[in-house]
């Protein structure tokens, strides 16, 4: 039977809202304004706010356009540009008005702006509306892109978050790293224990990929069949390898029996590991080429194993 995610209802959900200021001041008000219904944090700089975002992406920015260092312009560019934070709505709060400012806004991503001094049924009214179109975006979007066995990524997403990552290595010199493992002898699993059992033995071994997929914007995949994929942006190889080893171990402790098997009497993974730093006129099929030949390589040296280049 298939598994679609379970979401809360749009009216039970608080919305998670960054407050971005350079100004303790209107943090407080903002917060007195939006507290009630949402749950807020605070940054103070443009810096603090991109690695929040990283970390923990929030589901709406409040960000002050004035501020020293890195101004909100900067920091709203900075956020479209990378692929795991460029779908958080920004709204601009900002003590300017006219035409060249509102221009300046929308063409550094914001979906919205306020003026201040900020009037708390404007504020509340916008956040509200921007934070409905997330959360029925964010239901779409999960739907559009869960396989419906395992209840992780599909391979639609893994190739859209791909090339997302391949474009921001790509410009920022960081290294996109890929992990692709197989279960081994699947199909005479399937021919022991039967289909349903096949079906739970992938929902197992994808929940425990999954877990070892700790950075946000990392992300594990049902690549197809019996086959899955870890995407991690910004890891060297040797970090990869150490993921890779974790998934390894951990298929192993979910101690699946696996009487067919000729490499252990429980279900094991076999897996390949690549990393690359992007060259301007590199393709990503390339990362994934080179970790399909590791993970080849794995299986043909004696499988449940890691293999890496």
């Amino acid at each position: 039977m298939n598994r679609t995610p379970a979401f809360p209802r749009q009216a039970d959900r608080r919305g998670r809202i960054l407050v971005v200021d350079d100004q303790p001041t209107n943090i407080m008000v903002a917060n007195q304004i939006l507290s009630p219904e949402h749950d807020i944090f605070m940054a103070t700089n443009g810096e603090q706010a991109i690695a929040f975002c990283r970390a923990t992406p929030p589901d709406l920015v409040l960000l002050d356009v004035e501020m020293p260092d890195m101004n909100g312009m900067d920091v709203c560019r900075h956020l479209k540009d990378a692929p795991d934070t460029g779908g958080i709505p920004v709204i601009f709060v900002t003590g300017h008005q006219g035409q060249e400012q509102e221009i300046a806004c929308w063409e550094a991503g914001a979906v919205d702006f306020v003026t201040k001094p900020v009037i708390p049924a404007t504020l509340r009214n916008r956040v509200n509306a921007h934070l409905t179109l997330k959360f029925q975006a964010d239901q779409l979007r999960s739907l559009a892109f869960t396989d419906g066995l395992t209840g992780i990524a599909n391979r639609r997403l893994f190739d859209e978050r791909l090339d997302q990552a391949w474009r921001h290595c790509q410009r920022s010199g960081a290294t996109v790293a890929l992990i692709l493992s197989d279960v081994d002898h699947f199909k005479k699993y399937n021919d022991c224990y039967g289909r349903s059992a096949g079906d739970e033995c992938l929902r197992q071994v994808a929940a425990a990929l999954q877990v070892q997929a700790q950075r946000p914007y990392d992300l594990a995949a049902r690549f197809g069949g019996e086959e899955f994929a870890c995407l991690l942006p910004e890891t060297s190889l040797a970090g990869a390898v150490s993921v890779a080893i974790r998934m390894e171990a951990a298929v192993r402790e979910l101690r699946i029996e696996h009487a067919a098997s000729d490499v252990s009497p429980c279900v094991t993974l076999s897996l390949g590991v690549a990393a690359i730093e992007p060259e301007a006129d590199a393709d990503f099929r390339q990362l994934i080429e080179r970790a399909d030949a590791q993970l080849y390589l794995a299986k043909g040296t004696g499988r449940g194993r890691v293999c890496a280049v």
